[in-house]
């Protein structure tokens, strides 16, 4: 990504997502359609299988690549890290709509099952992804001419050895070794590195949020299904909510003060759900409801953070060195997340569910801790990267 211009990998990107979404349809189409019940070990042999699988992982690769591209290059490149409400109102607009497609594409996705087979779902969903594409391109290319064309360049010089060395494998392996040495060299010495760490701490939090963990909890104890989709749907309208605030706690505050803002509201209000969980049964509505209600209420201090967090690290990292960070810190983040899963795979059984919600607050905590201590702290090189931040304004006053 650093080294192709920024217009061509954005389209070549949304190519292949597009072309990955559509093979993984029609896998799923065939196998309603052709394969019938198998056990687990054959499913995994069946080829159908294992090119859906290829397909998702190439989707997510891809998908993942243009979030940091967006996030971390086109984003700061366009608002400037030298306008720190601008900076922060771009990020929140961006989460405010990927939060509302994520909403709205589901429901729809909902009512199509409940009025046709899924399969018809599936074509629906696959027209919808070959119109989607020449819109994105056309969105892209409308960016780059309101920009002046600020998109046509890569950030640094284009090498054809790049280019040849895509179609060599034992090259592929070496760059990408070489690249996750780099990678994790540079994400260490990064000036925002507590900034980053508490966004991969807030990914070990698994069990006190809105997921197949939670959801599994909350039926196991025989709560309604009502309760637990208007639970779902109340942290989507939090973390919605929360994008609104954030740009206007940074206009107020700064963007260092909102980020521990957020940090130690959702630490709060999960110690509160975690306390309420080890005092007696959920299953009594008054205990259900506080802990459901802090639990979705603390989804305004994570979603905050997730915007404030990012215009922390856009602003302490070089652009030179976004796309290599933001790539590093998506795949640590994601590797805490799997390790969370694979413990909550061990202790399957729910009477563990308090040991995963412990662990949940800790790293919560523990990544408030560290972003305060850090601000509490600061070096010299952290006053010049944020000194229009009112915190060392005031400070210097």
């Amino acid at each position: 990504m650093d080294h192709f211009p920024r217009i061509p990998m954005y389209t070549g990107l949304n190519a292949v997502q597009v072309a990955t979404q559509l093979i993984s349809a029609a896998m799923v189409i065939y196998a309603l359609k052709n394969a019938g019940r198998t056990s687990t070990s054959a499913l995994l042999l069946r080829p159908w299988f294992i090119v859906l699988v290829i397909a998702g992982a190439i989707e997510r690769l891809a998908g993942l690549a243009l979030g940091v591209s967006m996030e971390r290059d086109w984003v700061v490149l366009l608002a400037g890290t030298n306008r720190p409400v601008a900076l922060a109102q771009a990020n929140a607009m961006l989460n405010r709509l990927d939060l509302l497609c994520e909403t709205v594409g589901a429901s729809v996705f909902g009512l199509l099952l409940t009025k046709y087979d899924i399969v018809t779902c599936l074509k629906i969903s696959s027209a919808l992804m070959i119109c989607s594409f020449p819109i994105l391109v056309m969105l892209g290319q409308l960016i780059n001419s309101v920009s002046c064309h600020a998109l046509d360049s890569s950030r640094t010089p284009s090498d054809e050895s790049i280019c040849a060395d895509l179609l060599d494998v034992r090259k592929i392996v070496q760059n990408g070794l070489s690249s996750i040495k780099h990678g994790w060299n540079e994400y260490k010495q990064q000036t925002v590195l507590p900034a980053s760490v508490a966004t991969v701490f807030l990914n070990f939090n698994v069990a006190l949020a809105p997921g197949a963990i939670m959801t599994a909890l909350l039926m196991h104890r025989g709560i309604s299904p009502s309760i637990v989709g208007a639970f779902s749907g109340l942290c989507s309208v939090m973390g919605l909510v929360a994008t609104f605030i954030s740009s206007s706690l940074v206009k107020r505050v700064g963007i260092l003060k909102a980020g521990a803002a957020g940090l130690i509201f959702q630490a709060s209000l999960l110690s509160i759900a975690l306390t309420v969980y080890w005092a007696g049964p959920i299953s009594q509505r008054t205990p259900l409801l506080i802990f459901l209600a802090s639990i979705a209420l603390s989804r305004l201090g994570h979603m905050s953070y997730d915007v404030v967090g990012t215009q922390i690290i856009q602003t302490g990292v070089p652009a030179s060195k976004a796309n290599l960070i933001g790539g590093m810190e998506v795949s640590i983040a994601s590797l805490a997340e799997l390790v969370m899963l694979a413990m909550a795979i061990i202790a399957n059984d729910v009477s563990h569910f308090g040991f995963l919600a412990i662990l949940s607050v800790s790293s919560v905590a523990g990544a408030a801790w560290m972003f305060c201590r850090w601000l509490g702290n600061p070096t010299d090189e952290q006053r010049e990267l944020f000194i229009f931040d009112p915190h060392f304004q005031l400070q210097a006053t």
